[in-house]
């Protein structure tokens, strides 16, 4: 029989937090930066919030993109470090830098020359569409530099160099926001530049954010990022195995992408009030995501290095409390939030119908917050483990089956007040949650890519079948 071994809780939680305390920093920080862009840009306008917002969302999209890779990456880089093997973990950058810099090339190019085209996707409201295709002429060039320092980030990460990605996001954080007070509204001689401004701050703080990570790995000779050779000694089995993990997360994030894009441009096609609530709102739910991005760090790094190493137990007595530390968390900021919410939107220069509106968002979102981080992180816990398909089936099953025709439904047809129509965004996660969990319980999940986690993994499933 399986038999029952004291789960040790100390180590289990300093681990999560020397991973999860950097990397939601770090989020922590970009947010905070993206709060007082807001701020400031809100002594434009209305209408200024609500384009810079709506740009925001094709940055969402754009990650939607690439982070398929970046998931198949990690997949790979946190399995490789717990089975030591550093040429694994070198040839995998490679290839996820590579299919990255693709995706850069595409959309960096719809921005820079179907800027306008972009924003009649997300909105029919003519001043805030010429806002919107003056901000993205100039912000262009931040979208390739952005993912670049993502692929460094995701590879840094998962070999425990969490600290590098911090201190990037903390000089380009701070770099952003002294750009935006000197450009935006003109300060210490500097034009006032408004929504150009804003563009050119971001782009240049997407730059600053790149070579600093370069400068310190190159002081601290960090193994894996300049072994240019070894990142493209590729063959022709490595690659095929890196797409076939990697397929159903593209899958994932392309699709759920394009469904959150739809939502966006129902939502976009509201009173310019509630387009103005969603921008303040979504630079919230940044917050959010920030501390859910620390455990999701930690579930794929704390299980896949197990699981690659052949302690299929640990990752599987892991994996079963983090999604329950997550939720525990997120349900704390998400009342934070809540209860604070009355200041923070008066300082966004959110009033009237506007705070109304965002006020009921952030109702919603504080209940739905909790069980949708409880999915995603069962999901990035499936993906470094080595299932990538059974999270990507639900979520898009789900999302076009479910959500996207009530979404639809209620925004189109019925034309139901704003917050019905942003509440049917999250209709589906109290279902997703309970399938994720029989799923999770079941073991199944546990794929290695690994020698040692292959070796394992079948006396582990045998002791599990005989409990």
């Amino acid at each position: 029989m399986l038999i029952k071994e004291k789960f040790a809780w100390k180590d289990f939680i300093g681990r999560i937090m020397v991973i999860a305390i950097p990397v939601a920093l770090q989020n922590l920080l970009t947010t905070t930066g993206s709060m007082v862009d807001t701020m400031m840009i809100a002594a434009l306008g209305e209408n200024s919030v609500a384009a810079v917002g709506l740009c925001a969302q094709y940055a969402t999209l754009i990650f939607s993109c690439y982070w398929g890779f970046v998931g198949g990456g990690m997949l790979f880089f946190s399995q490789y470090w717990g089975a030591g093997d550093e040429k694994g973990i070198c040839r995998t950058y490679g290839t996820t830098l590579t299919f990255m810099m693709i995706v850069a090339a595409v959309v960096t190019t719809l921005a820079a020359f179907k800027p306008d085209f972009i924003m009649r996707v997300y909105t029919d409201k003519p001043a805030i569409q010429e806002i919107g295709i003056e901000y993205l002429k100039v912000v262009f060039p931040a979208y390739p530099f952005q993912i670049f320092s993502m692929a460094m980030s995701a590879m840094l990460r998962t070999t425990d160099r969490v600290k590098i990605p911090l201190v990037g996001s903390i000089v380009s954080v701070f770099s952003n926001i002294l750009l935006n007070w000197l450009l935006i509204g003109g300060n210490l001689g500097f034009p006032a530049l408004g929504v150009r401004g804003a563009a050119i701050a971001t782009a240049s703080a997407a730059v600053i954010n790149s070579l600093t990570i370069i400068v310190i790995c190159a002081v601290r000779k960090y193994p894996f990022l300049f072994r240019f050779r070894e990142h493209f000694d590729w063959n022709g089995d490595s690659v095929k195995e890196y797409l076939k993990k990697s397929f159903p997360i593209i899958c994932n994030e392309l699709f759920i992408g394009i469904g959150f894009m739809v939502i966006n441009m129902v939502l976009g096609r509201q009173p310019e009030e509630a387009i103005a609530a969603l921008a303040v709102f979504r630079t919230l739910e940044g917050l959010v995501i920030a501390f859910f991005s620390g455990f999701s760090n930690a579930a794929s790094i704390l299980v896949g290095n197990c699981v690659g190493s052949g302690e299929i137990r640990t990752a599987y007595e892991r994996a079963k409390r983090l999604v329950f530390l997550c939720g525990s968390v997120i349900a704390i900021v998400c009342i934070g939030i809540f209860v604070f919410h009355s200041p923070i939107l008066r300082i966004m220069h959110l009033s009237g119908e506007s705070f109304r509106i965002c006020t009921q968002m952030i109702g919603v979102y504080s209940v739905a917050a909790v069980i949708r981080m409880c999915n995603w992180t069962q999901n990035d816990t499936y993906r470094s483990a080595g299932d990538t398909k059974y999270g990507t089936i639900l979520e898009i099953a789900f999302q076009y089956g479910m959500v996207l025709p009530c979404i639809i439904l209620a925004g189109q047809v019925l034309h139901l007040p704003t917050v019905l129509v942003f509440a049917a965004a999250y209709i589906d996660e109290p279902i997703r949650l309970v399938l994720m969990q029989i799923h999770m319980y079941s073991g199944k999940w546990i794929r290695p890519v690994t020698p040692e986690g292959r070796q394992a993994l079948p006396g582990f499933m045998d002791e599990k079948r005989k409990k």
